[in-house]
């Protein structure tokens, strides 16, 4: 596959600040063991990024309604051997993030006794409206660093996908070393290890603005 390098995407906003005093981080394990003995639940609107513990955004119809269509059009293009799930756990070294789309390996069976993990999966898509700015920071650099191949923003401030591929670097910071927009009627590779299994429409998901 060709990818063009373009600038990168600004953030347009400053990444949220930490607070003045220590707070205490946890580890993946100490995560699941408070999910394990009910200390959270599914009730409970958080996720595990960088070691802390996050609030989920609540979803507008909007939102679902872009996620539901980019999961119909993944799966009719995915092929044997691989899998869409949606707004489920993906486990990384320092968090268990739950992206709004993703393409794992293999058939969820196979994962009746953890989550997946980086180097289960494909593709990590996350939905962005309200959530722009933690998708384009603390996200991208967690994906990065976990090497997760390909990360896709749909972006729908501005009505467009980003695109991050090539995770890592010589130096600095982990981060995606290229990078591309697609808007309507431009079509978007699916790339699996490495190899393009085919091609999808932006407005088949996304109207145009």
């Amino acid at each position: 596959m060709t990818v063009l390098t373009q600038a990168p995407i600004p953030t347009k906003v400053k990444p949220a600040a930490r607070p003045p005093f220590p707070v205490w981080r946890l580890t993946i394990d100490q995560y699941h063991a408070m999910i394990q003995t009910g200390i959270l639940t599914d009730d409970d609107p958080v996720e595990l990024l960088d070691g802390w513990l996050i609030p989920k955004m609540p979803k507008n119809p909007f939102h679902r309604t872009i996620t539901y269509l980019l999961r119909q059009a993944l799966e009719r293009l995915v092929p044997a051997g691989w899998y869409v799930d949606s707004q489920e756990p993906l486990t990384l070294a320092d968090g268990e993030p739950e992206p709004d789309v993703m393409v794992v390996r293999g058939d969820t069976r196979r994962y009746l006794n953890r989550h997946p993990g980086p180097p289960d999966v494909a593709l990590v898509v996350e939905v962005a409206d309200t959530t722009l700015q933690r998708d384009r920071t603390l996200k991208k650099r967690l994906y990065a660093l976990s090497g997760i191949a390909v990360y896709w923003i749909v972006n729908l401030v501005d009505g467009q996908v980003e695109v991050y591929s090539q995770p890592g670097g010589p130096a600095g910071p982990a981060d995606y070393q290229q990078s591309r927009v697609y808007r309507p009627p431009e079509a978007l590779p699916i790339v699996l290890d490495g190899k393009e299994a085919g091609r999808l429409l932006v407005q088949e998901f996304l109207p145009r603005p």
